[in-house]
């Protein structure tokens, strides 16, 4: 047995000498190479490896091999339950793949999201996944960063951003808000106001437009709309407001993301008010919380950790034409939206 000095890490060298092999062997063994190495070979190195106690270079695999064994995963806002269902999802196609995800948080920062890809490319990972709406209408210097590192050898998928060239998965934002107007108007509603987010994000833009082309199929326009930011303290601000300048008229209130829902129906209480039974609420996105949440909420449910794991699926594959996937919702009518007339 080889003996390592003290204090010293022990090299490729080393699980060589210790395994009885070539090092070009000990480094095909431990660096998944595609070049053979017989099952013989390949167990004595692993034991070599794990008696010395060898932690193999991965900066040295990245450079050798293209990429290390990550899934670079970037979501706007972890804490959002929409972005922790669709982060289970490509952990949990990325583990079956061999792949270990790690994780950057963009703040829904368009500035942010571009500086992480750029330092992403110098680390090269396996593949990068971008999970969130696009922010804004310019994509050319995002989508050239993301084409440089596929030139490099790496793969890329995209939830909800249909507008970059790179695999995607997607739903249709939009209907999914005309039908959810449909099935509400259907169930005895006629004056609504919509809680909505900052314009510039195209989820939000795209389901109170859904939802508004939705009523106006029905002849019907919404009394108001606020705008706020797209979380639960938003969706509590937005209802405040509404609820300061005089909400008598208003019937129904939908929230274009299930948070702000929440954040609404806490703002009712509040004030001192029954959600769906004094003001109805809608949301969209059918999070875990949805069904919490007292009185249950009315919503569109998405198909987050699908769409999750559908992405590792399409960055895996590295499919030279990029596929773009759409996936179904639907509309789940519960308790904060009782049955009027």
């Amino acid at each position: 047995m080889t003996e390592q000095g003290t204090g010293s890490s022990p090299t490729l060298l080393d699980v060589a000498r210790e395994a009885g092999v070539s090092a070009a062997t000990a480094s095909r063994a431990l660096n998944g190479s595609t070049r053979t190495v017989s099952a013989e070979k390949l167990a004595l190195v692993l034991q070599a490896a794990e008696r010395l106690g060898y932690a193999p270079n991965l900066s040295a695999q990245a450079t050798a091999r293209g990429s290390t064994k990550t899934v670079a995963l970037i979501v706007h806002d972890i804490a959002d339950p929409y972005f922790s269902s669709i982060a289970a999802g490509i952990v949990e196609g990325a583990e079956a793949a061999g792949l270990t995800v790690t994780m950057a948080v963009t703040g829904r920062s368009p500035d942010r999201e571009l500086e992480i890809v750029s330092i992403l490319r110098g680390h090269r990972p396996h593949a990068i996944v971008l999970a969130g709406s696009r922010i804004g209408d310019d994509q050319e210097t995002l989508a050239g960063e993301l084409r440089a590192y596929r030139t490099a050898g790496g793969r890329v998928a995209v939830v909800s951003q249909p507008g970059l060239p790179h695999g995607t998965v997607t739903i249709d934002n939009r209907a999914g808000a005309e039908a959810l107007a449909d099935a509400l108007v259907a169930h005895g509603y006629r004056r609504f106001a919509i809680l909505r987010g900052p314009d510039a994000l195209h989820t939000s833009r795209d389901r109170a437009d859904g939802f508004a082309a939705g009523l106006a199929r029905a002849g019907i326009e919404a009394l108001d709309a606020v705008e706020a930011d797209f979380t639960e303290d938003g969706g509590h601000a937005a209802m405040t407001g509404l609820l300061g300048r005089g909400s008598d008229d208003i019937e129904l209130v939908f929230a274009v993301n299930d948070v702000m829902a929440i954040g609404a129906m806490r703002a009712l209480r509040d004030a001192g008010l029954v959600p769906g039974r004094d003001l109805a609420v809608a949301g969209f996105d059918d999070v875990a919380a949805a069904v919490d949440v007292d009185p249950a909420l009315t919503t569109v449910t998405v198909p987050t950790r699908a769409m999750g794991l559908r992405a590792i699926e399409l960055a895996l594959a590295g499919a030279d034409e990029p596929e773009l996937v759409w996936l179904p919702t639907s509309v789940v009518l519960r308790e904060s939206t009782p049955r009027r007339g």
